[in-house]
């Protein structure tokens, strides 16, 4: 038996060759195909499942054994998906997916050369039950309502599917594997396990490591046969799409330690080289997404990601989201902001003098800008002659209030980690932000308002959507499917709940930038 390549594609089509049976060869139909791939495979094992058996033999027969097959390996084995007439010429493909509680993002992968092909994301239509996830979880609970969360996602992704197959002319016969990244809740749901103790003392999910699952058990229209893996989790609050995400960050090879942080609807962070990890997970992603203003929204277009004040004259020029290859004369008015956009804002309002350190406004520097509703100061960030809804964008002292909480407990949640370990911000090599978020956020905009540590905006790099990107990788290729497994064992998770230092910090973290701002040294505070 030859020495398997390092990175092998786990999931392949091969060309057995066969011959058909004769007097002098009258090997059994089943046999003759395993003899033939085993041959391809230079004598590795090769299974094929009872229920194939039927379609195996009817299938040489009417391709006068001319046949190609699509297979793949688990624990150093190899087993039949499917049996196709090589005169079809199937093409075989995958679909990764980022599962998540607001945005589910499935991309296409031709598995023969490991490009993907195409992207499309959606809605998660479990939001229709509740838009958090404790509200998922209650419903699960209750008589038939796991099974109805499960088949949302199912039958929405099936859809998906199909309509991305459909535009590369690829049947479900033809997507033979899937790779789920996910957090512990979502991945529950997606595979019907009851996610009751994931929020409950001691907050155990039902499992952390899953193997692979032909899709038929989980009423995926793709193959049948077609292997589904599924990101494993740390525990409740880590789950496999931070998993995924360390694997396409890189930072469990390097040498040197950095860090990686992906806003969803947690903060979750890690943070370690290739000799170990911690992680962690707190309550501070909706409000960095934009949940936290009334105006505030998922990234999208029409949607302010970049705000500018003129420190003089204290005008706004807003930046927006626009849609792919949009004319200028196509150009949206503003509907609301993202978490980006946000954090550019009361960045922006610090510097300008037109809000304190402890986030309040300033009446005189904003001038007619601020109004009042319901006993509330409001600043007017776009009147309703410039807004794309017919009404005033605003934020509130409540809005800012939320702010200057979420930024003070990611800043909380990365101080703690980098006390834990015992290592300053200042020896950190790379501090890679992931998600949505990541994309769009300007590092020094985070920096002013006391968000993230001040380090050299090069220490900053953004990375897309590592789940999505990390589910992908494991799905193409054997060293980063079994790196998502060996990742998660080499995971050291650091409860904040019962962290007292935690709550110390953050009280210390509730200002602009900081009640240090020794800590900032690159931020110009207005006495």
């Amino acid at each position: 038996m030859r020495e398997k390549e390092k990175n092998y594609p786990w999931i392949r089509k091969v060309s057995p060759g066969l011959t058909p049976p004769s007097l002098r060869d009258n090997t059994a139909d089943v046999d003759r195909l395993i003899k033939g791939i085993k041959k391809e495979l230079n004598g590795e094992e090769v299974h094929v499942d009872f229920s194939l058996t039927g379609k195996v033999s009817a299938s040489l027969k009417q391709s006068g054994y001319d046949v190609s097959a699509s297979i793949y390996e688990e624990h150093g084995d190899w087993r039949l998906i499917d049996i196709y007439d090589a005169q079809d010429n199937e093409r075989i493909c995958g679909v990764a997916i980022d599962l998540g509680s607001t945005t589910v993002v499935l991309r296409l992968i031709d598995l023969e050369t490991g490009v993907a092909m195409d992207e499309t994301s959606f809605h998660n239509p479990q939001i229709e039950i509740g838009a958090d996830i404790l509200t998922r979880i209650h419903f699960a609970t209750r008589g038939e309502g796991l099974l109805h969360l499960q088949r949302m996602l199912i039958e929405r992704l099936n859809k998906e599917i199909a309509a991305l197959g459909r535009k590369h002319l690829v049947g479900p016969s033809g997507i033979v594997g899937m790779s789920v990244a996910g957090n512990t809740t979502m991945t529950h749901l997606f595979l019907g396990l009851n996610p009751y103790g994931i929020c409950r003392e001691p907050y155990i999910p039902v499992v952390n490591r899953i193997g692979l699952i032909p899709s038929r058990e989980l009423g995926l229209d793709i193959n049948p046969g077609a292997p589904v893996l599924v990101s494993p989790n740390v525990g409740s609050y880590f789950g496999g799409d931070l998993i995924a995400g360390i694997l396409a960050s890189g930072i469990h090879r390097q040498d040197e330690v950095s860090f990686l942080v992906d806003v969803g609807t947690n903060a979750e962070v890690v943070v370690g080289n290739k000799e170990w990890l911690m992680a962690c997970a707190g309550a501070a992603g909706p409000a960095l997404e934009g949940g936290v203003a009334d105006m505030g929204m998922m990234a999208a277009p029409g949607v302010i990601d970049r705000v500018v004040i003129d420190p003089v004259t204290r005008e706004f020029t807003i930046g927006m989201i626009q849609d792919a290859g949009a004319h200028p004369a196509q150009v949206k008015r503003p509907v609301g902001i993202c978490g980006s956009g946000l954090i550019d804002l009361v960045a922006q309002l610090f510097s300008a003098g037109m809000i304190d350190l402890r986030g309040r406004f300033v009446e005189e520097a904003c001038g007619n800008r601020i109004v009042e509703e319901n006993g509330i100061q409001q600043l007017v960030v776009v009147p309703p002659k410039d807004s794309g809804t017919g009404r005033a964008l605003t934020l509130s002292q409540t809005d800012l209030d939320g702010l200057i909480r979420s930024k003070a407990a990611m800043y909380t949640i990365l101080t703690t980690v980098a006390s834990t370990v015992n290592i300053p911000f200042a020896e950190i090599g790379k501090f890679y932000v992931a998600g949505t978020f990541g994309s769009y956020i300007d590092p020094r905009s985070a920096i002013t308002i006391g968000m993230i540590p001040d380090l050299p905006l090069e220490t900053y790099v953004s990375l897309g959507n590592t789940s999505l990107e990390g589910a992908s990788m494991a799905l193409v290729g054997s060293e980063a499917r079994e790196a998502l497994f060996r990742i998660r064992d080499q995971i050291t998770y650091l409860e904040l709940n019962v962290n007292q230092e935690f709550m110390n910090l953050f009280s210390a973290a509730k200002f602009i930038p900081h009640t240090d701002t020794s800590l900032f040294p690159t931020v110009a505070v207005r006495e």
